[in-house]
């Protein structure tokens, strides 16, 4: 197989599809959102660095609060990891590229457009005020007005599409394109946990993407998913909000485990201590991710036995975590510890983590919460577990996989200095935020009364903050100069046993000239050692027999599937308590008109099936026409639709007449705008076999557009059920 062409000069940066170019592009432009966000961060602590200082306003306080968060989530964290995972995926698993190298691309470029969008507010009317997390009604019109909200949404978007497109394509790539021998089993961790990651975005991500498009409708079109005077509830908002929020804490925690579980077993010298442990903790942890939301909504009074229960999953969630824990330590025990730069990270990545885990456990007790929510407790809390966890573990990875990028190692010197300020600057600036917290200093506050202690503590987290930004500032030094002078590491400096290090460093442009043997997880550790010789087991002649096309289709099926769920909860929680009147589903939907065209899409599965029938075996024409059909069916149902959208606006039902317009529109119009997509992907592979594309060689291409569009229709029999059989 050839590799990809290698282009040089600007423009090869640019056009590349190599998923190591676009990996590095994923670290150098979240680096630059990091300088924004921690210029952010200064700021901030500047104006809380004393009582009742008036550095900035108010009102610039809410935005930079806001830009920094939603800068270091989404802007910062979650590429940085998608950047390492970018680079070093395919090349653990023996891969040349990922699955889809246009996709992989799309997925980056998306990626600072939408960080572009963000900032634009800036001199657009003014950045978002609400907060990273939104909450309705702050930030809905009457107290949001400016375009900075609206932003704020358009950016989410287009950042969400992007990360679901990579991790679709990340998914495609663990299942598809493995060496041979390189059987689930024997992933390796950061691949396995970037993996499970992955199937965390396209279930979780959808989620907000679906909130924040009723967020904008609410703002732009006068709906009332969450306004309390058309009937809506604000607090559905935080429900739909923490329902992605808390499966985004291990997005952009999990790949820092994996991370950490290729650093410690290198430099202990040991393999990793219960490997099946910490890959079935990991699975575990994103299961019990989406059922633990409502420990952020203790205060919101939603009951005894509701709290009662998401008390319960809340300390159960910890298990799996702490297996974790117990098995980097089991790791290391007598193990040969070379505390390098990485290393160092890696030790203190899990006193830093386990600290923000303790703290986390604290409000999983729902009384211990009713007090400290909202507090300066819960900001040490979450930059425990994020900077502590996610930072600390993609800092380990930099000092241990910088070799590989670059080819020269970073300096050791230089490195445990930038590392002992940014542990003392980190300790310094949250750890006082714990007694802060407790004292009851309120969070999102500009600033404070001289009441006993706040200003001191204040004091000490500026300067931890300040000795942080130093710390940052001896990496980037470490890393200019090494860059130019550091000393050239060698394809393998660590004595590491993963299959990134069986190449050059950097790698060539087609990753491997030859990929070693793999029997085992430690390929590298085995081909030294003799391991690699011995008998073969089935388990060494395994390979990939997944068609990446349908992989690519079905992981696209299930996030569109959690985009969907969120739009039918609404709708029918909205109906089932209905408010303000009006028109309802049962006096204004045409049941008998709507069966007509709903029997014409449901047809359309069957003459698709029949088009696949027709193909497999070699009749292209008459393929061709079941195609036909099938493309004609929808767009029957698409004219069907819209005459009753026509028909409903003449009767007076708009969009923002009621709760049940609302929804009602909002459903059955995303359903519409799928089918259309549908449509459009079917005419594509219609103009392809009309070319003779599909007779020159066999193709995959139909029967993946075909799931696609089975899961369209089987999503509008569920609309149809919901809205209209149940209005009767």
């Amino acid at each position: 197989m050839s590799g990809p062409t290698e282009t040089r000069g600007l423009y090869a940066w640019f056009a590349t599809v190599d998923h190591k170019k676009i990996g590095i592009l994923y670290l150098l432009t979240a680096l630059v959102f990091f300088i924004i966000g921690g210029c952010e961060a200064l700021v901030m602590r500047l104006q809380l660095a004393g009582p009742g200082a008036d550095l900035v306003s108010p009102e610039t306080f809410n935005e930079l609060f806001t830009m920094h968060g939603t800068t270091m989530i989404f802007l910062v964290v979650m590429p940085v990891l998608t950047g390492f995972a970018n680079y070093f995926v395919p090349l653990m698993i023996g891969a040349r590229d990922m699955a889809f190298p246009r996709l992989n691309a799309l997925g980056f470029w998306l990626f600072p457009f939408g960080g572009f969008l963000l900032h634009f507010s800036l001199v657009a009317g003014g950045a978002p005020a609400a907060g990273w997390f939104a909450y309705t009604p702050l930030s809905e019109t009457p107290f949001s007005s400016s375009l900075g909200t609206d932003y704020w949404i358009i950016a989410l978007l287009v950042l969400g599409i992007s990360s679901v497109a990579t991790a679709i394509n990340m998914i495609a790539t663990v299942l598809t394109l493995r060496a041979t021998g390189m059987s689930i089993r024997r992933l390796p961790l950061f691949v396995w946990m970037t993996f499970v990651t992955a199937i965390l975005i396209i279930l979780a991500l959808p989620v907000l993407n679906a909130s924040i498009v009723m967020l904008f409708i609410d703002r732009q079109l006068e709906t009332h998913f969450f306004t309390v005077a058309g009937g809506g509830n604000t607090v559905m908002w935080q429900h739909f909000f923490w329902t992605f929020g808390h499966p985004e804490v291990y997005i952009l925690v999990l790949p820092a485990f994996g991370m950490i579980s290729e650093v410690i077993p290198v430099f202990s010298r040991k393999p990793i201590f219960g490997y099946e442990f910490v890959a079935a903790s990991t699975v575990a942890i994103a299961v019990l991710s989406f059922g633990v939301w409502a420990h952020h909504m203790f205060a919101v009074g939603l009951g005894h036995t509701f709290d009662l229960v998401f008390v319960a999953g809340s300390m159960l969630i910890a298990i799996p975590t702490g297996v974790k824990i117990f098995n980097w330590i089991a790791t290391m025990w007598r193990g040969s510890l070379r505390f390098t730069t990485a290393m160092l990270y890696a030790v203190a990545f899990l006193i830093e983590f386990v600290i923000g885990g303790l703290s986390g456990i604290t409000f999983a007790a729902a009384p211990i919460d009713w007090q400290t929510t909202d507090t300066y407790y819960v900001v040490a809390h979450f930059h425990y577990v994020i900077f502590g966890g996610s930072a600390f573990g993609i800092l380990a990875a930099t000092h241990y996989w910088f070799p590989k990028i670059t080819g020269r190692l970073l300096s050791e010197r230089l490195g445990k200095a930038h590392f002992w300020t940014m542990v003392v600057g980190f300790n310094l600036t949250f750890f006082v935020q714990h007694f802060l917290g407790l004292m009851g200093m309120p969070r999102r506050v500009f600033t404070y009364p001289d009441l006993p202690g706040w200003g001191p503590l204040n004091m000490v987290s500026t300067i931890g903050a300040f000795l942080m930004a130093a710390s940052v500032l001896m990496l980037l030094v470490n890393i200019v100069v090494s860059l130019r002078r550091g000393k050239v590491a060698g394809d393998n400096p660590w004595e590491a046993w993963t299959l990134e290090w069986a190449t050059t460093s950097p790698p060539d442009a087609h990753n491997f000239h030859e990929v070693p043997p793999v029997r085992g997880r430690r390929p590298l550790y085995d081909l030294g050692h003799g391991g690699a010789s011995g008998a073969p087991t089935p388990e060494d002649a395994s390979e990939p027999t997944l068609d990446k096309n349908a992989v690519c289709v079905w992981s696209l099926v299930a996030s569109e599937a959690s985009f969907f769920v969120i739009l039918i909860f609404a709708y029918v929680f909205y109906n089932a308590n209905l408010a303000g009147g009006g028109p309802t589903a049962a006096s204004t939907l045409d049941l008998r008109t709507v069966s007509i065209y709903t029997a014409c899409l449901l047809s359309s599965s069957f003459t698709l099936w029949l088009s696949e029938r027709a193909q497999d075996r070699g009749d292209h024409a008459g393929s061709s026409r079941w195609l036909a059909a099938t493309i004609a069916l929808g767009l029957i149902f698409l004219v069907g639709q819209a005459r009753e959208y026509i028909g409903l606006w003449q009767s007076g039902v708009t969009l923002s007449s009621n709760l049940f317009a609302t929804t009602f529109f909002t459903l059955t119009g995303f359903h519409g705008l799928h089918v259309t997509a549908g449509l459009v992907a079917l005419a594509i592979v219609l103009g392809r076999a009309l070319a003779g594309d599909f007779k020159k060689r066999p193709s995959s291409t139909l029967r993946a557009v075909g799931v696609y569009w089975h899961f369209v229709d089987v999503v509008w029999v569920v609309v149809f059920t919901v809205v209209y059989l149940r209005a009767r």
